[in-house]
Formats: structure tokens, C-alpha cells, sequence
């Protein structure tokens, strides 16, 4: 499909939105009125003992650490880094930045030192803030950034390295919480970015607005039942939109509390929850399976857990009901989900949410009938519903939607029975690495440019923990009996040196052909086959 219209503007001229003179700052800060004594984040590291932050605390240091920034050179509408594993140092930088009307921009700490040279140039970085692990990186191939501030800690952990010579302690950006900047709220404004990869070779920057922040609070912790007295778990990347949409903003929203770990912990998932009395958790399929090898405890408080599918046969097994969804970064929240209060068919994704317009359809544009699969189209409102727009990208933003104004998911879904959905496969290039999106393009084009490789391609396959794998098929140059004896380790040193590391492929295959399709394209399908 290729766009023929706009996808439409946020809000039309005279339209009253629902965050009319607000912004997430207000959201904040009305916690903090409320609930200023209430605990809103508990930092659950590993080695040391957990260190609890009420709302009201939060607050002044996220107003300290505004007011910190403004000092240090930074504007509303600059672009400013985060670079962190989970720690408190993210979330206060990621409201502070927002605070004083910067846009946040998080990146995935998984990430190549060719792809962060790519995300602080495409964006404009003008600062960064790190931790000791990633620090040299930064500073070695984002050159273009005034300055860079390191934390003083690995995500919890004793830094193995020091910060780099030109760089400043996180803590020295601080001022007086009483010089927090003051702007006039706005809704349409922006917010942050998150870089996400899609069907092409580059990640796109996806920008929210403060109205999409709060559309994504509101709107998450209604589809979650999120309450007051509510202790989210939080252990996935907080640069993602699942921990910081789904859990940590909804969180924010109610007025309730949410865990911090610095990263996902079979081992130690059972005690931290069970330590804060965790009520709520987001799970994808590699954390369920590593979590079925863990000892169970006997008794546990969650009431509700959140992951890919309804209902799942280990509901059983952990004593808990799991509500499926389907969302994107694009849209902010659940676009499809399940129900808390009914019996939802195990396995479906959930039902169309009533805050968007859902279609799917066949390659003619038809509409799919039930018991078929199809691609799956969403429609709700940029900068509002869904994201505003793909920064400095505005052909990758006309194009990802249709001529009726429906975004284009790139996702395939199965028609069930009384509007239940199931998901059906993804779109034929993309690849689902333990819960992290990678395009096959990408892997191609860096392998494609090793010397002695004639053709690439790269397909999923199965496994056991991280739901798919990627997997090159390599024709040499001159034939497989004529390729280099390095070929194959110059295209794995290829890969690692220009690829995050869950985008190098696990196997590198060298054929003398691939199976081909019409018009001598390659046909993956076949080469699926050849893994199962």
C-alpha cells in the first residue's frame, strides 16, 4: 500500500483534546500534591539494599535536575541523549528533560557505536547522559554533543571503568529544585523519541508528544486495571515503550508504585516481587520461559500480569490470570488487548481497544473475514493516539500510512471468533529477537558490504528463549569453492563491529544458491523451511 493522503493533523482546529492545558510535568506534579508522602518508585538494584522515593521526593530532585540543565546550556526543543540501563538516573533524567520542554531521546544501550553515531546526529544531540559502561562510546563517536554526563554507576553495579577525560558527573548537574524552569503547558508539544527499528535499513525516530505521555498514562492504566494501592514490577529496558508507557507512565497516572530492577532476573524476579508485595508485572515470552525453569513460590501477590498472548497455559502454573495486547511504539498504548474481567480465548492477543479504529485486510485492501489472517491497520489520532510523527522523516511518516488514514503496522493478525484476535506472522522481514524488532535489511546491507559476498539474506529462526534468532545465507563472490577461508569470520567481525550484539546472526551460512521467486527475488520462505 502507498499513502495518498495525510495521516491527518493531532487535533483539529476548534477541537477540545482530552489534556486541553496540560502536559506530564502538571501529571508529576499533581502527584506530588496528592500523593507527596506515597511511595512512587522503589530502585530494586541487584547488590545493594533498595532504595525507596516518594512522590514528592521525585519531584523536587526531578525539579533540581531541570533547573540543572537550563544552567548547563539546554533549551526547549533541544535533543538531549539517555543512554541507561534502568536506574533512577533514567527516569530523572527522562522528567526533567520534559520538564523544561527538551526532548528525551532514549536509545537502546544494546546499541552498535555505528548506530549511537547515527541516533545523536540524526537527532541533533546537543548533550548525552550515560553510565560508565557506555561513556567512551559516546564519547568516541557522538563528537558533535557539547557535553556528556556520566552517572556513577553500571545500573547498580561498581563501574568496571572510569568516565572519559571530557565528560562531567551526572550528580553535578543538580541545582536548586526552587529555580525549576516555568513554561506554559502544552500538549502538543514534544516530548521524547524513541528509536525503533522498522522495515528499512534505518531506525526511525519516533516523536511523542506530552499529549501521547499522558494519553499513553491514562489509557494504559485503564486497559490494566491499574489501581492506588497497585506495585508494578518493572524489569523491562525503561527506553522502551513497554516499561516506560505501559508501566511506569500508567503508574504515575494512579498514583501508585512502581519496582525498578536493573534489568530482567530469573533468579531474582520471585524475591524482589515478593519482597515489595508486587501486584502487577509486563512479561514477554523469553521472561516466561526462563521464569518456568525458576522455583515457584507457594504463595505470591500478583493479581494480573500483562504479556504477548491472553491467557497462556502457564497461567496455571503461576497462579495468575495473564491479559494479552498488541501495541507499538506508534501507538503508545495497546491498540488490541484483553479483557481483565472476562474469560478471553488463551492464546488471542485480545480485542480491538475501544480508543482505536482496527482493520485488517488482504493484500487487495479487502477486508479479512473471521478464521482469516491479514495485515493489520490502526487508526487513531497523531500526536494524541498515536505518535506525531518519524522525526526529520517525513516521507517514512506519509508513507506508513494508507489512502483512509490507517497506520500500517507491518504486522499480520487471525480473525477469531467475537472479535477476538490472534497474532498470525510478522511482516516478511522483520524478526522478534527476545522482545527487541530487527530488520533483516539491516543485517544485510553490513554483511553485503564484506568483501567477498556476492548476495545476502537474512530469516528468522525458532528458539527456544529469544522467540527467533537471526540467520544469514551468504553466496561467496566466486562460488562457495572459491570463498576466502575468512569469509566467514570477516563477515561475524562485520556484524559485531556495525550491529547491536542482539542483531548479529547466530548462524552465518555459506551456499553456492538460494531459492528464488519471481523476478529472481530470493524467496525466504524456502529458506525458513531449511531451518525448521
Amino acid at each position: 500500500m502507498t499513502s495518498r493522503i495525510s495521516p491527518g493533523t493531532d487535533l483539529a482546529p476548534g477541537h477540545v483534546g482530552p489534556f486541553a492545558g496540560l502536559d506530564v510535568p502538571w501529571l508529576l506534579r499533581l502527584r506530588a500534591e496528592t500523593r507527596r508522602d506515597h511511595t512512587f518508585l522503589i530502585w530494586a538494584p541487584f547488590d545493594a539494599p533498595a532504595r525507596p522515593w516518594t512522590y514528592g521526593e521525585f519531584h523536587d530532585r526531578v525539579g533540581a535536575l531541570s533547573a540543572g540543565l537550563v544552567r548547563r546550556g539546554i533549551k526547549p526543543g533541544d535533543c538531549v541523549l539517555i543512554h541507561l540501563d534502568n536506574c533512577i538516573e533514567m527516569l530523572l533524567a527522562w522528567f526533567a528533560c520534559v520538564e523544561l520542554g527538551a526532548i528525551a531521546v532514549t536509545t537502546n544501550t544494546r546499541s552498535a557505536p555505528a548506530e549511537m553515531n547515527y541516533f545523536a546526529d540524526h537527532c541533533g544531540a546537543v548533550a548525552a547522559i550515560t553510565q560508565p559502561a557506555y561513556a567512551q562510546t559516546l564519547a568516541d563517536h557522538c563528537p558533535k554533543l557539547r557535553w556528556l554526563a556520566v552517572t556513577s554507576h553500571d545500573a547498580g553495579a561498581a563501574p568496571a571503568q572510569g568516565r572519559p577525560a571530557k565528560s562531567e558527573a551526572f550528580d553535578s548537574l543538580f541545582a536548586d529544585s526552587t529555580d525549576r524552569p516555568r513554561r506554559a503547558a502544552d500538549p502538543h508539544a514534544s516530548c521524547s523519541v524513541q528509536y525503533t527499528s522498522g522495515t528499512t535499513s534505518r531506525p526511525k525516530a519516533v516523536l511523542w508528544t506530552h499529549a501521547n505521555a499522558l494519553w499513553g498514562a491514562k489509557v494504559n492504566a485503564a486497559h490494566e486495571d491499574l489501581r492506588a494501592e497497585d506495585t508494578h514490577l518493572i524489569y523491562l529496558p525503561l527506553f522502551h515503550t513497554n516499561a516506560l508507557a505501559y508501566s511506569m507512565l500508567a503508574t504515575l497516572w494512579v498514583g501508585a508504585t512502581a519496582v525498578i530492577m536493573p534489568r530482567f532476573s530469573a533468579s531474582r524476579f520471585w524475591s524482589t516481587a515478593l519482597a515489595h508485595r508486587c501486584t502487577w508485572t509486563s512479561l514477554v515470552p523469553f521472561c516466561v520461559k526462563a521464569l518456568m525453569e525458576q522455583e515457584r513460590p507457594k504463595a505470591h501477590h500478583f493479581r494480573l500480569w500483562g504479556s504477548a498472548v491472553c491467557e497462556p497455559p502457564a497461567d496455571a502454573h503461576f497462579g495468575v490470570k495473564t491479559i494479552g495486547w498488541w501495541g507499538m511504539t506508534e501507538t503508545i498504548t495497546h491498540g488490541i488487548v484483553g479483557e481483565v474481567t472476562q474469560p478471553n480465548i488463551p492464546l488471542a492477543i485480545g480485542r480491538a481497544a475501544p480508543e482505536y479504529s482496527i482493520r485488517v485486510v488482504d493484500a487487495d485492501g479487502a477486508v479479512t473475514q473471521p478464521g482469516d489472517t491479514g495485515d493489520l491497520l490502526i487508526r487513531g489520532i497523531p500526536g494524541l493516539s498515536l505518535f506525531k510523527e518519524y522525526l526529520h522523516n517525513e516521507q517514512a511518516t506519509r508513507g506508513s500510512f494508507d489512502d483512509r488514514g490507517y497506520f500500517i503496522t507491518g504486522d499480520r493478525v487471525k480473525l477469531l471468533e467475537n472479535g477476538f484476535i490472534r497474532f498470525g506472522d510478522r511482516a516478511k522481514d522483520m524478526l522478534k529477537v527476545g522482545g527487541e524488532n530487527v530488520a533483516a535489511s539491516e543485517i544485510e546491507q553490513v554483511v553485503i558490504a564484506v568483501a567477498g559476498v556476492r548476495e545476502a539474506a537474512v530469516v528468522a529462526k525458532k528458539h527456544p528463549m529469544l522467540d527467533e534468532v537471526p540467520v544469514v545465507f551468504v553466496i561467496p563472490q566466486n562460488g562457495l569453492a572459491g570463498a576466502t577461508p575468512t569469509l566467514h569470520d570477516d563477515i561475524l567481525a562485520a556484524c559485531k563491529k556495525s550491529l547491536a550484539d542482539f542483531k548479529v546472526p547466530r548462524e552465518i551460512r555459506l551456499v553456492d544458491d538460494m531459492p528464488r521467486s519471481t523476478l529472481e527475488k530470493v524467496a525466504k520462505a524456502e529458506l525458513r523451511k531449511l531451518l525448521a
